[in-house]
């Protein structure tokens, strides 16, 4: 398990290979100091998902943790999303070079999820069906959107999400790092409020469990340590049929309580 924490934020990740598989193709990683969080999910015979994997995690938090620094504490929203662009198709070519020039590795490739932690902004980057939820305010939100065959058949109103969740065509994702040369990045970005948690989290997570065991988990009143080791924990009693990997990412401060205008009115008369 890795732990940090800042001023700012606290960050907890930890991968399983679950009950079924006897190596661990997912990568996880933490750059407390750069607010950075990595997830990726490889794919690949023998050992080529492992090595994708790691590769993608490793390739991001070193580039971009060095292009963070190069470009000092100045640096603009548009430069961050140019920096983290730059380093996810470098880690592609990265990988896709290996796949294609050593035989044992031929065909792999991994998903990938980045949060990019600055100031008030998270800047959110993914590739393939790796997630990031949000809590906030006890309620519990999908930020990214599946690049996968099932959610493209929910999107065309093809099959019904519930349809989708009994279908054996869970692992086929549309877009992944290593495949080819050009590669269709999804980057979002999102204001961050006090107390908000961040779950990064591999397929291997949302297969086993739904939203409402995760929500529920998230909101448990116990240490981000506890809260990704029972996610694990969960997955595994429901079947651990994939390697289980989570990020978490806890920010720090306290929400202001809303005063209502009659009662500020009252407030300041008083004084």
């Amino acid at each position: 398990m890795i732990h940090r924490t800042t001023s700012q934020y606290e960050f907890v990740a930890q991968t399983d290979a679950g009950r079924v598989r006897s190596n661990n193709e997912d990568a996880v990683g933490v750059n407390d100091i750069n607010g950075l969080a990595i997830l990726a999910d490889g794919m690949g015979g023998y050992n080529a998902g492992e090595v994708a994997s790691s590769m993608a995690v490793d390739y991001l938090n070193n580039h971009l943790s060095r292009l963070l620094q190069e470009l000092g504490t100045d640096v603009t929203p548009t430069e961050l999303r140019i920096a983290l662009e730059m380093c996810i198709n470098g880690a592609n070519r990265s990988i896709l070079e290996a796949a294609l020039t050593t035989s044992e590795h031929m065909g792999m490739g991994t998903t990938l999820v980045v949060g990019m932690f600055r100031s008030d902004r998270l800047l959110l980057a993914h590739v393939g069906d790796s997630r990031c939820y949000r809590l906030r305010d006890g309620a519990l939100q999908q930020l990214t959107r599946d690049h996968s065959w099932l959610q493209e058949q929910i999107d065309a109103g093809l099959i019904t999400p519930q349809q989708a969740q009994a279908s054996d065509h869970g692992n086929l994702v549309t877009r992944a790092l290593g495949v080819e040369t050009s590669l269709d990045i999804e980057i979002n970005e999102y204001p961050l409020e006090p107390q908000d948690l961040y779950i990064l989290c591999s397929d291997g997570l949302t297969d086993m469990i739904g939203d409402d065991d995760l929500a529920a988990l998230a909101k448990a009143p116990t240490s981000l340590e506890d809260k990704a080791q029972r996610m694990i924990q969960l997955a595994n009693a429901m079947g651990g049929r994939d390697n289980i990997s989570v990020v978490l990412v806890q920010v720090a401060g306290q929400k202001q309580k809303n005063i209502k205008p009659g009662l500020m009115s009252r407030l300041l008369r008083s004084h």
